[in-house]
């Protein structure tokens, strides 16, 4: 009975010790300025950023038309342009101006209609040239994509069909998960995983060097707070700010920038919680391993940020990647966070992809911990 009392006692001085050092830390969160706006107002900046400022559509081309002769189909062919929001067109009669103004980069594609077009069309033959600035492969790309896009509905409106037989079989194209085809739709769920990495990484990679600096830690040693329960009254005040910032993220995805959600919050909610397991777990290893803040913050953002920016498939597709860089993005976090924030979004609770990510971002957070728990020791060297 007595053995029972004194577990029982033990517990409740744990408990005790873990909830008055989450309120010291919470205590100086609410005195430091910068944990706020690193927490609340920067998560906005870079949502706001990312929303406007990365875009992979092509808009407002500079394209110039070549109308080597003028006709009615070639009117109607220069409207369907000129009421297209993808380009700002210039017209010409020659090629040589355009030419001249690509190699100066003040043009990035031009496209050619030839003197034979009204006689091509009656024999269902019609040809054009275009041709795109290649030193810019994206927007050449979608360069290509407008115009035929263009073509094909001014060749419906006009009823024009350009093979005398039928076609065996008519391809009808359907976009699934992003109909809009904007990139917005994935790059604002995806921007939600790099804020969080930011975060997360950035603020407890202060946390132990702070304590080193101010000259704190001496006096949390002498008590008798565990190394566990140091951690654990670190970490979750943080917790709690990745998940403020994650909910101020979703809250304009879907009111400001109209992002659809087809999956369920409470997943968004379990799969944000795992993955702030691994960020802040590399956080508080950096802030462990430097013992000065200036030094955590900057390895944070090298072995935080940059990572999940470049490395995630956020901006670049992992496939293709190098297959040495491949394997190396098995170890960020963000890859998999990303891919349950894209499915969440724009498809829905499949936990077949869902499921998998999780168990990947469990266990790098278990690995960070075991490392911070064996290199962390209560003593002053």
């Amino acid at each position: 009975m007595r053995l029972s009392n004194l577990s029982k006692e033990i517990d409740v001085n744990k408990t005790k010790r873990i909830f008055a050092l989450f309120i010291k830390e919470v205590l100086q969160i609410s005195r430091d300025s910068s944990a706020i706006l690193i927490a609340v107002f920067l998560p906005l900046l870079l949502l706001f950023l990312m929303g406007y400022a990365i875009s992979l559509n092509s808009k407002h081309i500079k394209l110039g038309l070549v109308i080597e002769k003028s006709s009615k189909y070639t009117q109607s062919f220069v409207n369907a342009f000129k009421t297209s929001p993808n380009f700002n067109i210039k017209i010409s009669h020659t090629t040589q101006q355009f030419a001249n103004e690509m190699k100066n980069g003040t043009l990035e594609a031009m496209l050619v209609v030839p003197s034979t077009f009204e006689k091509d069309l009656t024999h269902h033959k019609p040809q054009l040239q275009l041709i795109t600035d290649g030193s810019e492969p994206n927007t050449a790309g979608f360069t290509q994509q407008y115009v035929n896009a263009i073509w094909s509905n001014w060749l419906s409106q006009e009823g024009i069909s350009i093979n005398s037989i039928p076609p065996a079989v008519i391809i009808k194209t359907r976009y699934w998960f992003n109909s809009p085809l904007l990139s917005r739709y994935f790059l604002i769920p995806g921007s939600i995983a790099i804020i969080l990495s930011l975060i997360g990484t950035l603020l407890t990679a202060l946390v132990v060097a702070r304590e080193w600096e101010r000259g704190t830690m001496e006096a949390i040693m002498s008590t008798p707070v565990t190394i566990f329960e140091f951690l654990i009254a670190k970490l979750f005040p943080y917790y709690i700010l990745g998940i403020i910032s994650l909910v101020v993220c979703v809250l304009i995805a879907l009111f400001w920038f109209h992002i659809p959600f087809r999956g369920s919050f409470w997943l968004l909610f379990v799969s944000a919680s795992v993955y702030l397991f691994p960020t802040l777990g590399l956080g508080l290893l950096i802030s462990t391993l430097t013992k000065n803040q200036f030094i955590a913050a900057q390895a944070a953002l090298i072995s935080g940020y940059l990572p999940a920016l470049l490395l995630s498939g956020f901006l670049f597709p992992i496939a293709s990647m190098p297959m040495w860089l491949q394997g190396l993005t098995h170890i960020i976090p963000a890859r998999y966070f990303i891919s349950i924030l894209q499915t969440l979004f724009l498809s829905g609770d499949y936990y077949n992809v869902i499921m998998p990510n999780l168990a990947y971002m469990l266990g790098l957070g278990l690995i960070f911990f075991i490392i911070i728990v064996k290199i962390t020791k209560k003593r002053l060297d």
